[in-house]
Parts: structure tokens; C-alpha cells; sequence
């Protein structure tokens, strides 16, 4: 086998070289008379009577490879006059042919992202998507520009069949954020948060983004792990010299200049920074492993002195603010070489408060009852800070780049639920939960690509990356009581009425690497190509959870925001104190890694169909390292998941007429849970509910079908259909156990499969074709329509806290239902009017609207129906505006129908809600208004 391979590739290789000897090349620069005569990335080269063709690269050049004769080459982009040259082309000489091509009578008036590559306009991502072989979508920094995005997670919400929920994620195809997977620059990157798949796209800011590419459907390249989408940001590379900075502010209905409640620590300058936390870390004194240690009275003085307590400052939330800065170089060397470097600098703040109701229920035979009824208020001060420092450089042959990305978000907030709770009547039961969500985020990749030919018919790309994380919940404390007036509250030191938690999640180090060899083949100029590489990735993570609590039993009433007072008097007089209560699973590690090998075959039949096909080969090992109840010294217990997958695919695409495609795509995946839902602690709440990992959860198994049907009847509009279809066996889906003694339990689960099928629909086309009084309007739209069905097994495996796995029956209300997370529809529409006033203001208005339908947040048990997420409407107005050469501005109106988000509790279930209404949980964001100013020097 080995011996007929290497056969194969030294037949291909010589082949290749033969007909290369003696053939001429013509090659060349294509530079953009839009854009003062930068280059043109991703322009096409066509010889005028064949099938021979070329894009330039991202420097704007071109090389093509004929025999001798005369030709006509066509040079042509989407939106801009196509220019016909002709040229003699002798044997084993190079002709060099250079093109400025401009957009002439067409009226293409795009906002253009000038620190960014021409591949992120609009016209140029639907030539992509027309071109390639494989079904994926893409949106550049002009169309998140337009439609008002600020960062990655909103702009992809503005393709077909994906949504965005909160703080929950992406969701694809109705699938949660589980089955996606990132890559950055084409290199896997980590999670920032243990709750959450893939690192929150909306801490990307769209000025540090050229282009994101969605894949729907597999190709051997890219990893196995996904089921709904893989996302891959292609960070900004500059075409030219720019330095621009930009300031923006944005008011909120309901939450601007409106009561605010902040924690010391981060009404500060450094807090408002983002930079708060020192204050909130685990006292050095409790040491690394957890004891049952008791705080001496100076050690429990010091807990609660400074910013350190439980005191919170009353103030008014101001508006919100941003401030970015981008500066980039380009140099052009001799002999063809580029370098370049980029710096982009980022802050922006949210102040928000959501009120609404929060329920849980318990189960009752003769009828489930609210546990917790409370009304909550929920102060949220979050901060994103972010940079990313690029360096580029290319010659003839040879493409590095290196790109070092930090994130860093603070996350304060001040959430108090008032209303009866843990099953007491009395309705005056008050929870504060101060708490910070903090993570830092550091990537560091190096990426190369070499042409081994002089043609570029065989090239090599590596890269590798290293990154590492780190997620903190530092000091998360909250108390509880009877709230006897307006900031008056009435408890006692006992009950865990006073409880401090610190949580720290790791990532000591993630690395990533690939390696891919493309040659580039056939008779008769076909470009075929034939590719072999490996990509993988390793991660080492652990985690420390620890609990302080108040000890002492005496109660006393004092006021709830400067209850420090109270607690530093009682800590004098020797009737409370602080100790921990850790247990001895505070510790967990998990080291993971995944290894692939993968070849693919892309061929041309004739001059209608392509084929895609190729296998992937990816090993998966998950290593858990966790402690049962029991000795803070005992050994670790080892939990051990290997997996060998085979990952077979095939992309067909062919050619109907020269502006319509249809394309088949079939694959099988697999996926992989998010860490929390298969991490052996139970993270706890205040109000008494709390998230269970299960760590025997299984990686579910995809199989995916795709039918698509593209119609382009311009160079700026596109007709799509498309239906497809999965078979998941072992779905992750997350479920909730209603308990009256332990409150609300969300955990996870396996179910047996899940069939998933569904028809997708976009359009973008120009009114111009309903009146020629809109030809400055065009109108967006797509729309999923999508059908699942779970069948759920009749047992289950379950573990116990001393590891023992028993296997019992199955807990589900419904033994078929939808699936998790899935809406049976979703829709987005935009619409766009472009005009100028004067002679060089030019501005773009887009109005943006999405919805999806009703769909299962968590599953019911043990008889109780699931509980829901309600349908969310969402319209924003965008107007932005090209002053002159220097400055720019961008006016959003976001959210402007404010609608409710909102669960319910299902009432379909053997097991009824014996309540009035069936409101889990509500609140509002509130209608944003801002401002974004931008200079260029």
C-alpha cells in the first residue's frame, strides 16, 4: 500500500512537470481604481474561450499556465466592469500582464472597511460562495459594517438558519451550541468559558475581522466535532496604511441613567477598566488545597474590609462606551516581497438591567408548585477588552503571517430576587448574589504557505498555535433573609444564609497545529487537486471550586447594601466568623486531545460537475481526573473516553448555466459535550437550583445530508433552496429534575437519536426590478423551515458520587418528542437603501429583522412537561454615513421592539402545574440607541 502511493505521487509529480516544460505562463497584478489602485484580491483571470482560469491571490496577483498561441484573457470581479486584453504567449516564457479595473457604470456604493481585504465586500463573498465546491456561507466586515454588527456572534446571525440566544450562543439549524465548532485562521482555538462550546463570538470585535466562513456541511479539513456549523474568522490583513480611531456611546430605554447597583471592587477606576478582581481572590491563607480551616478573627476582618465584603455602591448607569483604535502598515519590498503588521486595540462597556419573574417548581402527584416565585432584578456591568497585533509577509512563493489575540471581559453583577422561596410562604424571601464572571483569553498562531512549484500547482500550508485561558467566578457571594423595608433585610449567620464561592477553571495550555500538501493536476488544464495533511489539537484544564461559609447563630436585622457594618461588628464580638466547607471533589482535571489525518479529492468532469470527496481519520482522548466524597488527599479516579472515528465525505456541485448551481453534500461527524455538562461537580446556586455534569455522558454520532439549488442572476443578487436532513445517534440534550428538598436540578443526558429535517430558503435581490424608483433599494431574506423527532431510550446510565454506574429506567416525560434547542422556523430579512448627498457623502440605511419559533429549552422528568423558550422578535435600524475622506459615522437603533424573552413551563405532562400562570422567566433589554464616530488620519 505504501509502495503503490508513493508510485502515484512521483507519476503525478512527473506528469505534472512534463507539461509544464512546455507551456508559457502569463502572469500579473490586478489593482482596484476604486480603491486609489490597491490591489484586488480574489479577482478572476479567465482565458476567453476555455476553462482555464485564475484568482488573484490576496496580493492581487495571478499566474496562469498555456501553451503557446494568442489568447484573450477576460479580467473580471463581481461589481466592476470586466476588461478584455489580448496576449501572445511563447513557450517557457513568462508574459507579465498587469489590469486596473474599475466599477464604471455600475453603481456599487459600498461602505468599504479600507484596513481590510477586498474579499470582505459583499459581491466578492457571493462570487466565493458561487465558486466553491462545498456548501458554506460567508460575511465579510462590509456587510457587518452596513447592517449595524459590532462584533462576530450578531453578524452571524444574519445568515440563513442561524440564531443567536443571549447568552447561550449560536445556534445553527436549530442546534445548540454543543454542535458547533471555531477555528481561527484555520487553526482550532479554545473555549474562553467551561459553560460555552466555542470562546463567545461576540468578543470579537468586527474591526479584527476580515472575513467569517460558515460551514454547514463537512469537508476532511476542518475538525469532526460539529453537527450544526464550524465557524472560521479570518482575521484582518491590511492592503494598505491606515491609522483610525473610534469613539462611540449608546443609551438604552429602561437601563441608561436608571438606579444601578455595582460591587465595590467595580465602581472604580480599574473596574471600570475591566480590570477589577484582585480584591475578589481566594485569601492566601486557605493555601491551594482545600481544608475545613476556620478564619481567625483578623483573617475574617481582613474578608470583609475594603472592597472585599458584601457592601454594593448605589449609583446611576451611565452610557454605554466604546473605543477603538486600528493602525496598519504596508511595505512593499523588493523582488515582490510585502510586509505588513497590524494593531488593533478595543474597549467597550454594557450597563443592563433585566427584571422580571424566576420560577421553579417542584413535583407533586397532585400537582407541581412554585419552589421559588421571585421578581428579579439583575444589574449587569460587563466590560470586553481586546487586541490583536498582526504580521505578514509574502513573496513570489512564500505567505507567513503570525497573530497574537487577547481577550480579556469582566462580567459584574448584582442580581436580587425577592418573592417566596425554597417553598415558604412568606413572600417577602430576599437573595443577593454578587458575583464576577472574568476571563482571559491569550492566542498566539504562526501560519505559513509555500509553493514547492515555480506554478503553484503543489503548495504546503502548516501552522500551529498556542493558547491559554483561564475562566474565574473569584469570590461569588451571597446572603439571604427576610427583607423588612426598602434596603432593610432581617437574617441570621446560620443555614448557609451567608456563602462565599470561588471558581477557577484553567486552561494551563492549548495548542493546535495542521500541516496540508495540495497538488494541483489533470489533462487538458483541469484543475484538479488532490490534498493530504494533518491538523489536531491538545489541551490541558483544571479546576478548583471552594465554598465559605458564616458561621454563628445569631440574627439580626441590618441594611442590605452597607450590611458590612453589621458583619465587622459581630466579627468583634466574637458571634460570627468565616471557615470553608469544600468538599473534597473541589479539584478536577481533564486533559483532551484529538489527532487527524485526512486526504481529499477535488475533481472537474467536463466543464458542469465538481466533485469534492475525501476521509478523514480523527482519534479523540479524554482523560478526567476527579476525587469522590471523601479525603481531601485521596488519589484520583480516572475516567477514560477514547473515540476512533472515520469521517467519510463527498461534495458534488454542478453546474445548471453559467448563474445556477445545484450542490449534494453527505458526511457523517460526531460531537463532543460542552465541559460543564460533562464535568463531575455540581456548580450551586444561591436560590437553591444547580447545574449537575454528567460525566458519562457519550459524544453523539452525525450523519448529515444537504440538497441545495443556487440561482445568481446578478453580480449582487442570489436566489438559494436547499433541504437537509441529520441522523444524530445519542443527542446531548440538557434536562431539569425537579426536586422540593434540593430545588431545581439542570443536568444532561444521552437520548437514543434524533432525526432532524428541514428546507432553507435565502434571497437577495435589488428592487429595481419591481420600479426603477428603487434601484437604490435591495431587500435580504432567508428562512429555515425545519421538522425533529427524539426517540428517547427506555434506560439510562446514571453515577453515582463514589463513581459506581448503574443503569436504571429511563427518567423522560416524553419518549418522543423535538429535539432540544430546535425551532421548527427562524427568519431574517434585511433591507438596504444606498444614496448620496453632495458630491461625497455617502451613506447606506438597512433595516434588520429576525424571529425565531417556539422550541424546548430543557426536558421534562419524572412526568413534568419541558419547559420552553418563547419566540423573540428582533428589528434594528442602521445608518451609516462616509462624511469625506476623514470621517465617518454610524447611528443603530437596535432592538426597537423590545420584545419580551420569556420561558414557560410545559402543562402536557402526566404531572400538571398547579399554578395560575406558567412564566418561568422573563425580562426585557430595553431599546438601544448609539452613536460611532470614526476618523482616518
Amino acid at each position: 500500500m505504501k509502495f503503490n502511493l508513493k508510485f502515484l505521487f512521483i507519476t503525478l509529480f512527473i506528469c505534472t512537470i512534463s507539461i509544464a516544460q512546455n507551456k508559457g505562463t502569463i502572469s500579473g497584478v490586478l489593482t482596484d481604481k476604486e480603491m486609489n489602485n490597491e490591489v484586488l484580491p480574489f479577482a478572476n483571470v479567465l482565458i476567453k474561450g476555455t476553462n482555464i482560469s485564475a484568482n488573484t491571490d490576496i496580493d492581487g496577483k495571478y499566474s496562469i499556465n498555456v501553451n503557446p498561441g494568442t489568447y484573450t484573457i477576460i479580467f473580471s470581479f463581481v461589481g466592476y466592469e470586466s476588461v478584455e486584453k489580448p496576449v501572445t504567449v511563447k513557450a517557457s516564457e513568462t508574459v507579465t500582464l498587469n489590469q486596473v479595473l474599475s466599477s464604471g457604470g455600475y453603481t456599487l456604493k459600498d461602505v468599504v472597511v479600507k484596513s481590510t481585504a477586498n474579499r470582505e465586500k459583499e459581491t466578492a463573498l457571493l462570487l466565493d460562495q458561487k465558486n466553491a465546491v462545498v456548501i458554506k456561507q460567508s460575511i465579510g466586515a462590509q456587510e457587518m459594517s452596513r447592517k449595524g454588527v459590532s462584533d462576530v456572534e450578531e453578524g452571524l446571525t444574519k445568515i440563513t438558519g442561524i440564531t443567536k440566544v443571549d447568552s447561550r450562543g449560536i445556534f445553527v439549524r436549530g442546534l445548540e451550541d454543543r454542535y458547533n465548532n471555531l477555528l481561527i485562521n484555520d487553526l482550532a482555538a479554545p473555549t474562553n468559558s467551561p459553560f460555552t462550546k466555542i470562546i463567545a463570538l461576540d468578543l470579537f470585535p468586527t474591526n479584527i475581522v476580515g472575513v467569517i466562513d460558515v460551514y454547514k456541511t463537512f469537508n476532511p479539513n476542518i475538525y469532526g466535532d460539529f453537527a450544526g456549523g464550524t465557524f472560521n474568522i479570518q482575521t484582518s490583513k491590511p492592503t494598505k496604511s491606515i491609522t483610525k480611531i473610534s469613539i462611540g456611546a449608546g443609551y438604552t430605554t429602561g437601563n441608561s441613567f436608571k438606579d444601578f447597583l455595582l460591587s465595590n471592587d467595580a465602581d472604580t477606576a480599574t473596574g471600570f477598566l475591566g480590570f477589577n478582581g484582585k480584591d475578589r481572590q481566594l485569601p492566601s491563607f486557605l493555601g491551594n488545597q482545600a481544608t475545613r480551616q476556620t478564619y481567625t478573627t483578623d483573617q475574617a476582618l481582613n474578608s470583609v474590609s475594603n472592597d472585599k465584603g458584601f457592601n454594593v455602591n448605589e449609583t446611576k448607569s451611565p452610557l454605554n462606551t466604546s473605543i477603538n483604535l486600528l493602525h496598519a502598515e504596508k511595505f512593499n519590498l523588493n523582488n515582490n516581497q510585502v510586509f505588513s503588521y497590524l494593531l488593533s486595540i478595543n474597549y467597550d462597556n454594557n450597563f443592563s438591567i433585566r427584571e422580571g419573574v424566576d420560577r421553579t417548581i417542584d413535583l407533586q402527584s397532585s400537582g407541581s408548585k412554585y419552589v421559588n416565585n421571585f421578581i428579579t432584578t439583575d444589574y449587569r456591568f460587563k466590560t470586553t477588552n481586546s487586541a490583536l497585533v498582526g504580521l505578514n509577509y509574502s513573496n513570489d512563493r512564500l505567505k507567513l503571517s503570525f497573530n497574537t489575540l487577547y481577550i480579556r471581559t469582566n462580567l459584574n453583577s448584582i442580581k436580587d430576587q425577592y418573592g417566596p422561596s425554597g417553598g415558604t410562604a412568606a413572600e417577602n424571601g430576599f437573595i443577593r448574589t454578587n458575583q464576577l464572571d472574568k476571563s482571559d483569553y491569550l492566542n498566539a498562531q504562526l501560519l505559513g504557505e509555500y509553493a514547492i512549484s515555480k506554478d503553484k500547482n503543489q503548495t504546503i500550508k502548516a501552522g500551529a498555535s498556542f493558547a491559554t485561558t483561564k475562566y474565574e467566578q473569584p469570590d461569588r457571594k451571597y446572603f439571604s433573609g427576610l427583607k423588612t423595608g426598602d434596603d432593610m433585610i432581617s437574617t441570621s449567620y446560620g443555614a448557609n444564609n451567608f456563602l462565599r464561592q470561588y471558581l477557577t477553571v484553567d486552561g494551563n495550555s492549548f495548542y493546535s497545529a495542521l500541516v496540508e500538501y495540495n497538488l494541483k493536476f489533470g489533462k487538458n488544464d483541469k484543475q484538479n487537486k488532490l490534498t493530504v495533511g494533518y491538523n489536531g489539537s491538545g489541551s490541558k484544564m483544571e479546576s478548583s471550586y471552594r465554598f465559605v461559609s458564616s458561621t454563628g447563630n445569631d440574627g439580626f436585622t441590618s441594611s442590605i447594601n452597607n450590611i458590612d457594618t453589621q458583619i465587622t461588628s459581630d466579627i468583634l464580638a466574637n458571634k460570627m466568623t468565616f471557615s470553608e466547607n469544600s468538599n473534597a471533589t473541589y479539584k478536577v482535571k481533564l486533559d483532551e486531545m484529538a489527532n487527524a489525518g485526512y486526504a481529499n479529492l477535488f475533481l472537474q468532469f467536463g466543464e458542469k460537475l465538481e466533485v469534492n470527496a475525501g476521509i478523514r481519520f480523527e482519534s479523540t482522548l479524554k482523560e478526567t481526573h476527579y476525587r469522590t466524597l471523601g479525603s481531601f488527599d485521596a488519589p484520583f479516579r480516572i475516567l477514560k473516553y477514547d473515540n476512533a472515528y472515520f469521517l467519510p465525505s463527498v461534495n458534488l456541485k454542478y453546474l445548471l448555466t453559467d448563474n445556477a448551481n445545484i450542490r449534494f453534500a453527505a458526511s457523517k461527524t460526531y460531537t463532543k459535550p460542552v465541559i460543564m455538562e460533562a464535568f463531575p461537580i455540581s456548580f450551586i446556586n444561591a436560590d437553591g437550583t444547580s447545574t449537575q455534569g454528567n460525566s458519562i455522558l457519550k459524544n453523539s454520532d452525525n450523519y448529515n445530508a444537504d440538497i441545495k439549488y443556487e440561482l445568481f442572476p446578478t453580480s449582487k443578487e442570489m436566489i438559494a433552496v436547499g433541504i437537509f436532513g441529520k441522523h444524530i445517534i445519542n443527542p446531548i440534550e440538557k434536562t431539569f429534575i425537579s426536586n422540593a428538598t434540593t430545588g431545581t436540578v439542570t443536568t444532561f443526558l444521552n437520548s437514543e437519536s434524533a432525526n432532524i429535517y428541514g428546507i432553507e430558503a435565502e434571497l437577495l435581490v435589488g428592487l429595481e426590478r419591481i420600479s426603477e424608483n428603487l434601484d437604490n433599494f435591495s431587500w435580504g431574506l432567508n428562512a429555515t423551515l425545519m421538522s425533529s423527532k427524539v426517540t428517547v431510550s427506555p434506560t439510562f446510565e446514571s453515577i453515582d458520587e463514589d463513581g459506581v454506574i448503574t443503569v436504571k429506567p429511563s427518567i423522560e416525560t416524553h419518549q418522543s418528542r423535538s429535539l432540544q434547542g430546535a425551532s421548527n422556523w427562524l427568519v431574517n430579512s434585511d433591507l438596504k437603501y444606498e444614496f448620496n448627498l453632495g458630491k461625497d457623502m455617502t451613506n447606506t440605511m438597512s433595516l434588520v429583522y429576525g424571529v425565531f419559533g417556539k422550541r424546548i429549552y430543557a426536558v421534562g422528568t419524572n412526568g413534568q412537561d419541558n419547559i420552553y423558550e418563547l419566540p423573540v422578535q428582533q428589528l434594528d435600524f442602521v445608518w451609516g454615513s462616509k462624511l469625506s475622506d476623514h470621517f465617518d459615522v454610524k447611528f443603530t437603533a437596535d432592538n426597537i421592539l423590545n420584545s419580551w424573552r420569556k420561558r414557560e413551563f410545559g402543562n402536557e405532562g402526566t404531572i400538571k402545574v398547579d399554578e395560575s400562570s406558567l412564566l418561568a422567566n422573563s425580562y426585557k433589554k430595553g431599546v438601544g440607541f448609539s452613536l460611532k464616530l470614526g476618523y482616518t488620519f
